[in-house]
Protein backbone atom coordinates (compact mmCIF):
# COMPACT_ATOMS: atom_id res chain seq x y z
CA UNK A 1 0.00 0.00 0.00
CA UNK A 2 2.84 2.45 0.87
CA UNK A 3 4.51 1.83 -2.50
CA UNK A 4 1.19 2.43 -4.30
CA UNK A 5 0.62 5.71 -2.47
CA UNK A 6 4.15 6.85 -3.25
CA UNK A 7 3.68 6.14 -6.94
CA UNK A 8 0.47 8.16 -6.92
CA UNK A 9 2.29 11.04 -5.22
CA UNK A 10 5.10 10.91 -7.76
CA UNK A 11 2.68 10.98 -10.65
CA UNK A 12 0.55 13.80 -9.29
CA UNK A 13 2.96 16.15 -7.51
CA UNK A 14 3.67 19.09 -9.77
CA UNK A 15 5.39 20.87 -6.88
CA UNK A 16 7.71 17.92 -6.48
CA UNK A 17 8.65 17.89 -10.13
CA UNK A 18 9.28 21.63 -10.18
CA UNK A 19 11.48 21.47 -7.11
CA UNK A 20 14.28 19.67 -8.91
CA UNK A 21 16.95 21.59 -10.76
CA UNK A 22 17.17 18.73 -13.26
CA UNK A 23 13.90 17.05 -14.14
CA UNK A 24 13.22 13.35 -13.87
CA UNK A 25 10.13 11.92 -15.48
CA UNK A 26 7.37 10.24 -13.52
CA UNK A 27 8.45 7.01 -15.14
CA UNK A 28 12.00 7.46 -13.84
CA UNK A 29 10.65 7.84 -10.31
CA UNK A 30 8.33 4.87 -10.67
CA UNK A 31 11.21 2.69 -11.78
CA UNK A 32 13.39 3.81 -8.88
CA UNK A 33 10.64 3.29 -6.32
CA UNK A 34 9.80 -0.16 -7.63
CA UNK A 35 13.45 -1.23 -7.73
CA UNK A 36 13.84 -0.25 -4.06
CA UNK A 37 10.89 -2.32 -2.91
CA UNK A 38 9.15 0.53 -1.12
CA UNK A 39 12.11 2.27 0.55
CA UNK A 40 11.77 5.45 -1.47
CA UNK A 41 9.92 7.71 0.92
CA UNK A 42 8.37 11.15 0.70
CA UNK A 43 9.31 13.81 3.24
CA UNK A 44 7.81 17.03 4.53
CA UNK A 45 9.47 19.52 6.90
CA UNK A 46 9.61 18.41 10.52
CA UNK A 47 7.03 20.92 11.78
CA UNK A 48 4.60 20.63 8.85
CA UNK A 49 1.91 19.04 11.03
CA UNK A 50 1.54 22.38 12.87
CA UNK A 51 0.87 24.51 9.79
CA UNK A 52 -2.50 25.11 8.08
CA UNK A 53 -0.79 25.59 4.71
CA UNK A 54 2.01 23.33 3.49
CA UNK A 55 3.81 23.91 0.18
CA UNK A 56 1.01 26.19 -0.96
CA UNK A 57 -1.82 23.76 -0.23
CA UNK A 58 -4.33 23.69 2.62
CA UNK A 59 -3.31 21.24 5.33
CA UNK A 60 -5.36 19.65 8.09
CA UNK A 61 -3.40 20.50 11.22
CA UNK A 62 -2.63 17.35 13.18
CA UNK A 63 -2.72 18.52 16.78
CA UNK A 64 -1.31 15.28 18.17
CA UNK A 65 1.60 15.13 15.74
CA UNK A 66 2.24 18.86 16.21
CA UNK A 67 2.38 18.46 20.00
CA UNK A 68 4.94 15.68 19.58
CA UNK A 69 7.12 17.89 17.41
CA UNK A 70 6.78 20.81 19.81
CA UNK A 71 7.84 18.71 22.80
CA UNK A 72 10.86 17.31 20.99
CA UNK A 73 11.84 20.30 18.88
CA UNK A 74 15.05 21.08 20.77
CA UNK A 75 15.88 17.53 21.90
CA UNK A 76 18.61 15.76 19.91
CA UNK A 77 17.19 12.32 20.69
CA UNK A 78 13.96 13.38 18.97
CA UNK A 79 15.58 15.04 15.98
CA UNK A 80 18.19 12.41 15.16
CA UNK A 81 15.82 9.60 14.04
CA UNK A 82 13.77 12.00 11.86
CA UNK A 83 14.85 12.31 8.25
CA UNK A 84 13.43 15.83 7.94
CA UNK A 85 15.17 17.13 11.07
CA UNK A 86 18.58 18.75 11.18
CA UNK A 87 20.38 19.83 14.32
CA UNK A 88 20.66 23.44 13.06
CA UNK A 89 17.20 24.01 11.54
CA UNK A 90 18.25 26.77 9.16
CA UNK A 91 19.54 23.93 6.96
CA UNK A 92 15.95 22.71 6.66
CA UNK A 93 15.17 26.02 4.97
CA UNK A 94 16.08 27.78 1.73
CA UNK A 95 17.58 30.82 3.41
CA UNK A 96 17.97 33.06 0.37
CA UNK A 97 14.29 32.62 -0.61
CA UNK A 98 12.93 32.59 2.96
CA UNK A 99 11.32 29.20 2.29
CA UNK A 100 10.99 27.65 5.71
CA UNK A 101 8.85 25.70 8.13
CA UNK A 102 10.23 26.53 11.55
CA UNK A 103 8.97 26.74 15.10
CA UNK A 104 10.19 29.14 17.73
CA UNK A 105 13.04 27.23 19.40
CA UNK A 106 12.70 29.33 22.57
CA UNK A 107 9.00 28.44 22.78
CA UNK A 108 7.86 25.79 20.28
CA UNK A 109 4.24 26.44 21.33
CA UNK A 110 4.40 30.01 20.04
CA UNK A 111 1.61 30.21 17.46
CA UNK A 112 3.28 33.15 15.74
CA UNK A 113 5.48 30.59 13.95
CA UNK A 114 2.58 29.10 11.98
CA UNK A 115 -0.07 31.82 11.97
CA UNK A 116 -0.56 33.21 8.44
CA UNK A 117 2.57 31.35 7.37
CA UNK A 118 3.04 28.81 4.59
CA UNK A 119 5.19 25.85 5.62
CA UNK A 120 7.55 25.45 2.67
CA UNK A 121 9.75 22.51 1.70
CA UNK A 122 12.94 24.54 1.84
CA UNK A 123 16.07 22.38 1.61
CA UNK A 124 14.48 19.19 2.94
CA UNK A 125 14.64 16.64 0.10
CA UNK A 126 11.12 15.80 -1.06
CA UNK A 127 12.05 12.14 -1.50
CA UNK A 128 14.70 10.00 0.14
CA UNK A 129 15.97 6.43 0.25
CA UNK A 130 16.27 4.59 3.55
CA UNK A 131 19.65 3.01 2.74
CA UNK A 132 19.93 -0.63 3.77
CA UNK A 133 22.24 -2.26 1.22
CA UNK A 134 25.05 -1.34 -1.19
CA UNK A 135 22.58 -1.95 -4.03
CA UNK A 136 20.41 0.90 -2.72
CA UNK A 137 23.29 3.32 -3.13
CA UNK A 138 24.22 1.97 -6.53
CA UNK A 139 20.65 2.51 -7.74
CA UNK A 140 20.74 6.08 -6.42
CA UNK A 141 23.98 6.82 -8.28
CA UNK A 142 22.57 5.32 -11.47
CA UNK A 143 19.40 7.40 -11.07
CA UNK A 144 21.38 10.61 -10.54
CA UNK A 145 23.64 9.92 -13.53
CA UNK A 146 20.61 9.24 -15.75
CA UNK A 147 18.38 12.12 -14.66
CA UNK A 148 20.69 14.80 -13.32
CA UNK A 149 18.87 14.87 -9.98
CA UNK A 150 21.48 15.82 -7.35
CA UNK A 151 22.11 13.67 -4.28
CA UNK A 152 22.49 14.59 -0.61
CA UNK A 153 23.78 12.22 2.07
CA UNK A 154 22.41 12.40 5.60
CA UNK A 155 23.25 10.39 8.68
CA UNK A 156 22.41 12.08 12.00
CA UNK A 157 21.94 15.64 10.76
CA UNK A 158 24.84 17.14 12.74
CA UNK A 159 26.13 19.45 10.05
CA UNK A 160 27.01 23.10 10.62
CA UNK A 161 27.21 23.90 6.89
CA UNK A 162 24.11 22.42 5.27
CA UNK A 163 25.99 19.67 3.43
CA UNK A 164 23.50 16.92 4.31
CA UNK A 165 20.42 18.74 3.01
CA UNK A 166 19.89 20.19 -0.45
CA UNK A 167 16.87 21.68 -2.14
CA UNK A 168 15.71 19.52 -4.99
CA UNK A 169 17.95 16.58 -4.15
CA UNK A 170 17.29 12.89 -3.63
CA UNK A 171 18.24 12.18 -0.04
CA UNK A 172 20.31 9.12 0.92
CA UNK A 173 19.66 8.38 4.59
CA UNK A 174 22.04 6.01 6.40
CA UNK A 175 20.70 6.51 9.95
CA UNK A 176 19.17 3.02 10.19
CA UNK A 177 22.41 1.13 9.50
CA UNK A 178 22.88 0.37 13.19
CA UNK A 179 24.85 -2.87 13.51
CA UNK A 180 27.67 -3.20 16.05
CA UNK A 181 30.31 -5.90 16.55
CA UNK A 182 33.43 -6.20 18.69
CA UNK A 183 36.64 -8.04 17.81
CA UNK A 184 39.64 -8.78 19.98
CA UNK A 185 41.63 -9.80 16.89
CA UNK A 186 40.62 -7.63 13.94
CA UNK A 187 42.49 -8.04 10.66
CA UNK A 188 41.67 -5.55 7.89
CA UNK A 189 40.58 -7.28 4.70
CA UNK A 190 43.62 -8.15 2.59
CA UNK A 191 45.97 -7.29 5.44
CA UNK A 192 48.37 -9.11 7.72
CA UNK A 193 48.17 -6.96 10.86
CA UNK A 194 46.00 -7.93 13.83
CA UNK A 195 44.50 -5.28 16.10
CA UNK A 196 43.70 -6.32 19.65
CA UNK A 197 40.53 -4.26 20.08
CA UNK A 198 38.29 -2.96 17.33
CA UNK A 199 34.62 -2.15 16.88
CA UNK A 200 32.82 -2.34 13.56
CA UNK A 201 29.69 -0.22 13.23
CA UNK A 202 27.03 0.58 10.69
CA UNK A 203 26.99 4.14 9.39
CA UNK A 204 23.90 5.05 11.42
CA UNK A 205 25.22 4.12 14.87
CA UNK A 206 25.35 7.06 17.27
CA UNK A 207 28.04 7.78 19.83
CA UNK A 208 25.62 7.15 22.68
CA UNK A 209 25.05 3.59 21.43
CA UNK A 210 28.72 3.07 20.58
CA UNK A 211 29.98 4.20 23.97
CA UNK A 212 27.59 1.89 25.78
CA UNK A 213 28.58 -1.03 23.53
CA UNK A 214 32.29 -0.37 24.05
CA UNK A 215 31.78 -0.22 27.81
CA UNK A 216 30.00 -3.57 27.74
CA UNK A 217 33.12 -4.98 26.09
CA UNK A 218 35.48 -3.36 28.61
CA UNK A 219 36.79 -0.99 25.94
CA UNK A 220 37.01 2.75 25.32
CA UNK A 221 36.20 4.55 22.07
CA UNK A 222 37.79 7.90 21.29
CA UNK A 223 34.84 9.91 20.04
CA UNK A 224 32.66 12.99 19.96
CA UNK A 225 30.97 15.05 22.64
CA UNK A 226 27.35 14.46 21.70
CA UNK A 227 24.96 11.55 22.05
CA UNK A 228 23.55 11.63 18.50
CA UNK A 229 26.62 12.39 16.39
CA UNK A 230 27.40 9.52 14.02
CA UNK A 231 30.92 8.08 14.49
CA UNK A 232 31.05 6.69 10.93
CA UNK A 233 29.80 9.82 9.17
CA UNK A 234 31.05 13.35 8.70
CA UNK A 235 32.57 13.47 12.18
CA UNK A 236 35.04 10.75 11.24
CA UNK A 237 35.74 11.65 7.62
CA UNK A 238 36.26 15.31 8.49
CA UNK A 239 38.87 14.50 11.14
CA UNK A 240 36.92 13.70 14.29
CA UNK A 241 38.15 15.48 17.42
CA UNK A 242 37.59 14.19 20.94
CA UNK A 243 38.53 15.41 24.38
CA UNK A 244 40.70 12.27 24.49
CA UNK A 245 42.43 13.23 21.22
CA UNK A 246 45.34 14.96 22.99
CA UNK A 247 46.57 11.53 24.05
CA UNK A 248 44.89 9.09 21.63
CA UNK A 249 44.61 11.00 18.37
CA UNK A 250 41.80 12.08 16.07
CA UNK A 251 39.11 9.78 14.76
CA UNK A 252 40.97 9.54 11.44
CA UNK A 253 44.09 8.35 13.27
CA UNK A 254 42.17 5.41 14.66
CA UNK A 255 39.93 4.19 11.84
CA UNK A 256 41.05 0.86 10.38
CA UNK A 257 38.62 0.22 7.54
CA UNK A 258 35.65 1.57 5.59
CA UNK A 259 32.97 -0.15 3.54
CA UNK A 260 31.80 2.33 0.93
CA UNK A 261 29.94 2.62 -2.35
CA UNK A 262 31.81 5.06 -4.55
CA UNK A 263 30.04 7.16 -7.20
CA UNK A 264 31.39 4.97 -10.00
CA UNK A 265 28.99 2.35 -8.63
CA UNK A 266 31.46 -0.01 -6.97
CA UNK A 267 31.08 -1.36 -3.43
CA UNK A 268 34.59 -1.21 -1.99
CA UNK A 269 36.58 -2.00 1.09
CA UNK A 270 39.07 0.75 1.85
CA UNK A 271 41.92 0.20 4.27
CA UNK A 272 45.71 0.36 4.35
CA UNK A 273 45.94 -2.78 2.19
CA UNK A 274 43.38 -2.22 -0.56
CA UNK A 275 42.08 0.97 -2.13
CA UNK A 276 44.63 2.68 0.07
CA UNK A 277 44.38 5.96 -1.80
CA UNK A 278 40.65 6.08 -1.07
CA UNK A 279 41.34 5.10 2.55
CA UNK A 280 43.72 8.05 2.85
CA UNK A 281 41.15 10.40 1.34
CA UNK A 282 38.43 9.21 3.70
CA UNK A 283 40.74 9.89 6.64
CA UNK A 284 40.16 13.62 6.56
CA UNK A 285 38.86 14.49 3.09
CA UNK A 286 35.35 14.92 4.46
CA UNK A 287 31.99 13.27 4.11
CA UNK A 288 29.78 13.70 1.06
CA UNK A 289 32.60 13.67 -1.51
CA UNK A 290 33.99 10.21 -2.11
CA UNK A 291 30.95 7.97 -1.72
CA UNK A 292 28.43 6.67 0.77
CA UNK A 293 30.03 4.93 3.74
CA UNK A 294 27.97 2.02 5.03
CA UNK A 295 30.32 0.74 7.72
CA UNK A 296 33.55 1.59 9.50
CA UNK A 297 35.90 -0.17 11.90
CA UNK A 298 37.84 1.76 14.50
CA UNK A 299 40.55 0.94 17.00
CA UNK A 300 39.48 0.84 20.64
CA UNK A 301 41.46 1.32 23.85
CA UNK A 302 41.14 -0.68 27.06
CA UNK A 303 38.80 0.57 29.75
CA UNK A 304 40.47 3.48 31.51
CA UNK A 305 40.12 5.66 34.56
CA UNK A 306 39.80 9.39 34.00
CA UNK A 307 40.58 12.34 36.20
CA UNK A 308 37.88 14.96 35.75
CA UNK A 309 37.98 18.67 36.52
CA UNK A 310 34.57 20.34 36.46
CA UNK A 311 34.97 23.95 37.53
CA UNK A 312 32.45 26.76 37.09
CA UNK A 313 31.35 30.09 38.49
CA UNK A 314 28.92 32.85 37.67
CA UNK A 315 30.77 35.19 35.36
CA UNK A 316 30.61 38.96 34.95
CA UNK A 317 32.04 41.41 32.45
CA UNK A 318 35.01 41.80 34.79
CA UNK A 319 35.74 38.11 35.30
CA UNK A 320 35.79 37.11 31.61
CA UNK A 321 39.14 38.77 30.75
CA UNK A 322 40.70 37.55 34.00
CA UNK A 323 39.65 33.95 33.67
CA UNK A 324 40.44 33.74 29.96
CA UNK A 325 43.95 35.04 30.62
CA UNK A 326 44.33 32.52 33.42
CA UNK A 327 43.52 29.53 31.21
CA UNK A 328 45.69 30.87 28.39
CA UNK A 329 48.63 31.17 30.79
CA UNK A 330 48.29 27.58 32.06
CA UNK A 331 47.05 25.69 29.01
CA UNK A 332 50.43 24.64 27.58
CA UNK A 333 51.36 22.94 30.83
CA UNK A 334 47.97 21.25 30.89
CA UNK A 335 48.57 20.06 27.36
CA UNK A 336 51.73 18.24 28.42
CA UNK A 337 49.69 16.50 31.13
CA UNK A 338 47.12 15.06 28.71
CA UNK A 339 44.21 17.30 29.59
CA UNK A 340 41.43 17.59 27.02
CA UNK A 341 38.01 19.12 27.29
CA UNK A 342 36.02 22.29 26.85
CA UNK A 343 36.61 25.70 28.37
CA UNK A 344 34.71 28.98 28.30
CA UNK A 345 34.75 32.31 30.20
CA UNK A 346 32.99 30.77 33.20
CA UNK A 347 34.59 27.37 33.63
CA UNK A 348 35.97 24.13 32.28
CA UNK A 349 35.06 20.46 32.01
CA UNK A 350 38.35 18.68 31.32
CA UNK A 351 39.67 15.14 31.63
CA UNK A 352 43.04 13.43 31.58
CA UNK A 353 43.96 9.74 31.55
CA UNK A 354 47.60 10.43 32.46
CA UNK A 355 47.50 11.86 35.99
CA UNK A 356 46.55 10.59 39.41
CA UNK A 357 43.78 12.33 41.30
CA UNK A 358 46.32 14.08 43.49
CA UNK A 359 48.30 15.26 40.46
CA UNK A 360 45.14 16.42 38.70
CA UNK A 361 44.04 18.42 41.72
CA UNK A 362 47.39 20.15 41.91
CA UNK A 363 47.42 20.79 38.15
CA UNK A 364 44.17 22.78 38.04
CA UNK A 365 44.55 24.47 41.43
CA UNK A 366 44.97 27.99 39.98
CA UNK A 367 41.58 27.98 38.26
CA UNK A 368 39.95 26.12 41.13
CA UNK A 369 41.09 28.88 43.46
CA UNK A 370 39.77 31.52 41.09
CA UNK A 371 36.36 29.87 40.80
CA UNK A 372 36.04 29.44 44.56
CA UNK A 373 36.98 33.08 45.10
CA UNK A 374 33.93 33.93 42.98
CA UNK A 375 31.59 31.57 44.86
CA UNK A 376 31.94 28.92 42.18
CA UNK A 377 31.86 25.15 42.20
CA UNK A 378 34.85 22.84 41.94
CA UNK A 379 34.64 19.09 41.41
CA UNK A 380 37.85 17.16 40.83
CA UNK A 381 37.25 13.45 40.81
CA UNK A 382 38.33 10.12 39.39
CA UNK A 383 35.77 8.23 37.32
CA UNK A 384 36.13 4.55 36.44
CA UNK A 385 35.44 4.83 32.70
CA UNK A 386 34.63 7.04 29.73
CA UNK A 387 31.05 5.80 29.92
CA UNK A 388 30.78 7.08 33.47
CA UNK A 389 32.06 10.48 32.37
CA UNK A 390 29.77 10.58 29.34
CA UNK A 391 26.69 9.75 31.40
CA UNK A 392 27.46 12.26 34.14
CA UNK A 393 28.82 15.22 32.18
CA UNK A 394 28.34 15.07 28.42
CA UNK A 395 24.59 14.56 28.27
CA UNK A 396 23.99 17.78 30.20
CA UNK A 397 26.72 19.82 28.49
CA UNK A 398 26.51 18.80 24.83
CA UNK A 399 25.76 21.35 22.12
CA UNK A 400 22.14 22.42 21.83
CA UNK A 401 19.91 21.55 18.89
CA UNK A 402 16.82 22.97 17.25
CA UNK A 403 17.91 26.62 17.36
CA UNK A 404 19.27 28.54 14.40
CA UNK A 405 23.00 29.08 14.86
CA UNK A 406 26.27 29.35 13.02
CA UNK A 407 29.59 28.08 14.31
CA UNK A 408 32.96 29.76 14.04
CA UNK A 409 36.27 28.03 14.74
CA UNK A 410 39.99 28.01 14.04
CA UNK A 411 42.92 25.82 15.09
CA UNK A 412 45.33 27.73 17.33
CA UNK A 413 49.02 26.76 17.04
CA UNK A 414 50.82 25.52 20.13
CA UNK A 415 53.66 27.99 19.60
CA UNK A 416 51.40 30.92 20.49
CA UNK A 417 51.20 29.57 24.05
CA UNK A 418 54.96 29.47 24.54
CA UNK A 419 55.65 33.22 24.45
CA UNK A 420 54.20 36.16 26.33
CA UNK A 421 53.43 37.91 23.04
CA UNK A 422 51.61 34.89 21.68
CA UNK A 423 49.58 34.40 24.83
CA UNK A 424 48.62 38.07 24.80
CA UNK A 425 47.39 37.73 21.20
CA UNK A 426 45.24 34.72 22.01
CA UNK A 427 43.81 36.42 25.10
CA UNK A 428 42.99 39.53 23.10
CA UNK A 429 41.01 37.51 20.54
CA UNK A 430 39.06 35.74 23.27
CA UNK A 431 38.25 38.97 25.09
CA UNK A 432 37.22 40.70 21.85
CA UNK A 433 34.84 37.85 21.08
CA UNK A 434 33.06 38.59 24.35
CA UNK A 435 33.28 42.35 24.48
CA UNK A 436 33.01 43.31 20.82
CA UNK A 437 30.68 40.63 19.47
CA UNK A 438 28.90 39.22 22.52
CA UNK A 439 30.04 35.69 21.60
CA UNK A 440 31.34 33.44 24.36
CA UNK A 441 34.45 31.55 23.27
CA UNK A 442 34.00 27.79 23.25
CA UNK A 443 37.49 26.39 23.53
CA UNK A 444 37.89 22.78 22.44
CA UNK A 445 41.00 21.11 23.84
CA UNK A 446 40.78 18.26 21.36
CA UNK A 447 43.84 18.41 19.14
CA UNK A 448 46.30 15.47 18.98
CA UNK A 449 48.88 17.39 20.99
CA UNK A 450 50.71 14.39 22.51
CA UNK A 451 49.73 11.79 19.92
CA UNK A 452 52.53 10.34 17.78
CA UNK A 453 50.88 10.03 14.39
CA UNK A 454 52.20 8.13 11.39
CA UNK A 455 53.45 10.73 8.92
CA UNK A 456 51.14 11.35 5.94
CA UNK A 457 48.69 8.66 7.05
CA UNK A 458 45.71 11.02 7.01
CA UNK A 459 44.50 13.83 4.76
CA UNK A 460 43.42 16.40 7.37
CA UNK A 461 45.16 19.74 7.42
CA UNK A 462 48.63 19.39 8.95
CA UNK A 463 47.62 22.29 11.23
CA UNK A 464 45.96 19.74 13.50
CA UNK A 465 49.38 18.34 14.38
CA UNK A 466 50.88 21.56 15.74
CA UNK A 467 47.83 23.07 17.42
CA UNK A 468 46.82 23.04 21.05
CA UNK A 469 43.32 24.51 20.85
CA UNK A 470 40.39 24.93 18.59
CA UNK A 471 38.69 28.21 19.47
CA UNK A 472 35.02 28.20 18.58
CA UNK A 473 31.87 30.14 19.21
CA UNK A 474 28.22 30.34 18.24
CA UNK A 475 26.19 33.18 16.80
CA UNK A 476 22.48 32.79 16.23
CA UNK A 477 19.11 34.19 15.26
CA UNK A 478 15.44 33.26 15.61
CA UNK A 479 12.78 31.60 13.48
CA UNK A 480 11.42 34.82 11.98
CA UNK A 481 14.67 36.72 11.49
CA UNK A 482 14.98 38.59 8.22
CA UNK A 483 17.63 37.88 5.61
CA UNK A 484 19.66 41.00 6.59
CA UNK A 485 19.56 39.91 10.23
CA UNK A 486 20.75 36.41 9.33
CA UNK A 487 23.50 37.77 7.11
CA UNK A 488 24.66 39.90 10.00
CA UNK A 489 25.23 36.80 12.13
CA UNK A 490 27.17 35.08 9.37
CA UNK A 491 29.27 38.23 9.14
CA UNK A 492 29.94 38.09 12.88
CA UNK A 493 31.22 34.53 12.46
CA UNK A 494 33.45 35.56 9.56
CA UNK A 495 34.80 38.58 11.43
CA UNK A 496 35.72 36.48 14.45
CA UNK A 497 37.36 33.93 12.19
CA UNK A 498 39.43 36.70 10.64
CA UNK A 499 40.65 37.80 14.09
CA UNK A 500 41.94 34.28 14.66
CA UNK A 501 43.35 34.08 11.15
CA UNK A 502 45.28 37.28 11.81
CA UNK A 503 47.17 35.79 14.75
CA UNK A 504 47.59 32.36 13.09
CA UNK A 505 47.74 32.97 9.32
CA UNK A 506 49.49 29.68 8.58
CA UNK A 507 47.14 27.53 10.63
CA UNK A 508 43.91 25.94 9.41
CA UNK A 509 40.44 24.95 10.46
CA UNK A 510 38.36 21.87 11.18
CA UNK A 511 36.40 20.96 8.06
CA UNK A 512 33.29 20.12 10.08
CA UNK A 513 33.25 23.26 12.22
CA UNK A 514 34.85 26.05 10.22
CA UNK A 515 33.22 29.28 9.10
CA UNK A 516 30.43 28.57 6.57
CA UNK A 517 32.06 31.17 4.34
CA UNK A 518 35.65 30.14 5.03
CA UNK A 519 38.01 31.91 2.65
CA UNK A 520 40.52 29.78 0.76
CA UNK A 521 38.83 26.72 2.16
CA UNK A 522 41.03 24.20 0.33
CA UNK A 523 44.09 25.45 2.22
CA UNK A 524 42.29 25.97 5.53
CA UNK A 525 40.85 22.47 5.65
CA UNK A 526 43.48 20.38 3.87
CA UNK A 527 46.63 22.41 3.23
CA UNK A 528 49.06 20.69 0.90
CA UNK A 529 46.86 17.60 0.81
CA UNK A 530 44.19 19.19 -1.37
CA UNK A 531 45.65 18.50 -4.85
CA UNK A 532 45.98 14.78 -4.09
CA UNK A 533 42.47 14.69 -2.64
CA UNK A 534 41.09 16.27 -5.79
CA UNK A 535 42.75 13.66 -8.00
CA UNK A 536 41.31 10.85 -5.87
CA UNK A 537 37.90 12.51 -6.07
CA UNK A 538 38.09 12.53 -9.87
CA UNK A 539 39.16 8.89 -9.91
CA UNK A 540 36.23 7.54 -7.91
CA UNK A 541 33.63 10.15 -8.94
CA UNK A 542 34.41 10.81 -12.62
CA UNK A 543 30.95 12.28 -13.28
CA UNK A 544 30.98 14.54 -10.19
CA UNK A 545 27.77 12.98 -8.92
CA UNK A 546 28.56 14.10 -5.38
CA UNK A 547 29.07 17.74 -4.57
CA UNK A 548 28.64 19.64 -1.32
CA UNK A 549 29.44 23.06 0.10
CA UNK A 550 33.22 23.64 0.26
CA UNK A 551 33.89 19.90 -0.08
CA UNK A 552 36.68 18.40 -2.17
CA UNK A 553 35.89 19.11 -5.82
CA UNK A 554 33.22 21.69 -4.92
CA UNK A 555 31.64 23.32 -7.98
CA UNK A 556 31.47 26.66 -6.19
CA UNK A 557 28.77 28.96 -4.80
CA UNK A 558 27.44 29.91 -8.24
CA UNK A 559 26.27 26.38 -9.00
CA UNK A 560 22.48 26.34 -8.96
CA UNK A 561 22.32 23.74 -6.22
CA UNK A 562 23.71 26.34 -3.78
CA UNK A 563 21.08 28.97 -4.54
CA UNK A 564 19.73 28.71 -0.97
CA UNK A 565 22.97 29.88 0.67
CA UNK A 566 23.21 33.57 1.46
Amino acid sequence: MMLFLLLVLIASSDAFQQSFAASASSEDWRELSTSLGGRLYSALPLASSCFPVVNGKDNDVNATACATVQSGYTRPAFRSPQFSAFMQPQWETCQSQEEKCLLDASNPNNSAAWTDTDCQQGSVPRFYIDIQTPEDVQKAFNFSAKTGVPLSIKNSGHDYKGRSSLKGSLGLWTRNLDTLSYSDAFVPEGGDITYERAITMGAGVTFESLYAFADENNATIIGGYHQTVGPSGGWLMGGGHSILSPVYGLGVDRVLQFKIVTPDGVYRTANAFQNSDLFWALRGGGGGSFGVVLESTTLAEPAMKLQVASISFKGTSATAPEFLKLIVDHTYKWGTEGWGGHMNPTGIINVTPLLTLEEATESVQPIADYALSHNGTVVIEELPSWQAFFSKYVLVAQAGTGAESVLVSRLIPSDLFTTEEGKAQVTEVLVNMVQQYGVNPYIVVGTPFLYNETANATSVTPAWRNSLWQIGGHSGWIFNSTIPEIKEQYAVASNITQMMRDIAPDSGAYFNEGDVYETNHEVSYWGLNYPALLEIKKKYDPQSLLDCWQCVGWKGPDDERYSCWL
